[in-house]
């Protein structure tokens, strides 16, 4: 597959038909992910509330889950939507924030993975690793893991007992489902300087879903982890400080051509 070509069909798609991305996500990012949808081409929405949780899902393209700022009542809502999202056949992007640092944090997300057929579960790999059993190898597992082959055979095997796609990211980011597998080298260190692009990239990653050829969920995702962290260079040509790297983020998001994709899009499969 030409992935430079996969991911310029498939920006051009979002940008043309506008996909409803519904977010249950943290207070931290609601506004930054909303921009960062529009900037792409997607419609968002954030609606939280039980009482609309699945009316809102039935409207969408694509759910994104977001435990960034969880409460008990939220679970329940996340549950919901993913019901329904289900129900419809939309994609559902689970964003395990901060899985393994507490107990409430990892049995939510192994929850919600029990409930509802999860499409794609996007995380760093500590986030990742903290659901895998014990016979999965977990030692040492951080957000800058170096990628080697013992790390993929652990995702692969992972991804086939969730059974969904784990888009792990890092400083070369992978995205699997046990058998298709791809290894993304676009992205710059000063994207986890500014809050919320992780969240933000998840809410990407729906977006992409939404509107992938063929139900090629795993292609589109390596796509959206490609076309993001290339915003992410493009951001830095621009600024390399914090504030105005996030402007010009967007910026790029909003912007990015088909010719600087076909020059710098580095997404391999593996």
């Amino acid at each position: 597959m030409d992935m430079k070509q996969a991911t310029t069909d498939l920006i051009e798609k979002i940008r043309a038909t506008s996909p409803l991305v519904h977010n249950i996500t943290n207070f931290v990012v609601m506004n930054s992910s909303a921009n960062i949808l529009l900037a792409v081409g997607a419609s968002p929405v954030m609606a939280h509330s039980m009482d609309e949780v699945e009316e809102m899902t039935g409207l969408a393209d694509a759910l994104v889950l977001n435990i960034g700022t969880l409460q008990s009542d939220w679970v329940e809502s996340m549950i919901l939507a993913g019901k329904a999202a289900n129900r419809k056949g939309i994609p559902v992007v689970l964003d395990p924030v901060g899985s393994g640092a507490t107990k409430f944090r990892t049995d939510t997300v192994k929850r919600i993975l029990e409930e509802i057929q999860i499409s794609v579960l996007r995380g760093n790999a500590s986030e990742i690793f903290s659901l895998a059993s014990s016979d999965i190898r977990t030692r040492g597992v951080d957000s800058s893991l170096t990628v080697t082959p013992e790390l993929l055979s652990d995702a692969n095997e992972l991804a086939l007992k969730l059974r969904c796609i784990l888009a792990i990211s890092g400083p070369e980011d992978i995205v699997t489902d046990g058998q298709q597998l791809f290894r993304i080298a676009n992205g710059h260190p000063l994207m986890t300087k500014v809050t919320g692009l992780g969240c933000g990239l998840s809410a990407v990653t729906a977006a992409f879903c939404a509107r992938a050829g063929g139900g090629d969920l795993v292609s589109a995702t390596a796509a959206a982890l490609g076309y993001y962290g290339l915003c992410g260079e493009v951001a830095f040509r621009i600024s390399n400080q914090p504030g105005g790297f996030f402007v010009a983020f967007v910026d790029a998001l909003y912007t990015l051509s088909s010719e600087e994709i076909n020059n710098s899009l580095k997404v391999y499969p593996a």
